[in-house]
């Protein structure tokens, strides 16, 4: 198997950016879209788990706001020309505690789409 087929690795690493500007821009429609379709798409958040895209697009409806973030560590890897990761830190504007958050990416015939998700927050040190 093939890692970071560099038209593969550019694919993924667009639809995860992709994925940030809907996120921080609260563009429902996008997220939505980037996550696949199924009731086999998983979403763990910081307070819900989330089984089935139905579950994930109500999360989303309900969620209210623009928010700004920096990404502190982004490493995207993909395997093969089907199949990636997207494993990121990051450090919401005004906020201390840093995040990290997951997703498993699967080529599907309409694109690139998040089939598994995870999203905690780490214990601020003392």
């Amino acid at each position: 198997m093939e890692i970071n087929i560099p038209d593969v690795l550019a694919e993924v690493t667009a639809a995860f950016m992709r994925y940030e500007a809907a996120l921080t821009g609260n563009d429902v429609a996008v997220l939505d879209e980037l996550f696949w379709a199924s009731p086999h798409t998983i979403r763990y958040g910081v307070t819900e788990n989330l089984h089935g895209h139905a579950a994930i697009a109500a999360f989303r409806a309900a969620r209210s706001g623009v928010f700004g973030r920096d990404l502190l560590e982004t490493v995207i890897t993909t395997y093969g020309r089907d199949f990636g990761t997207a494993n990121t830190t990051f450090r919401r504007h005004g906020a201390t505690r840093t995040g990290r958050q997951s997703h498993t990416w699967m080529r599907t015939p309409a694109g690139w789409r998040i089939v598994a998700a995870h999203v905690s927050m780490l214990q601020e040190p003392g």
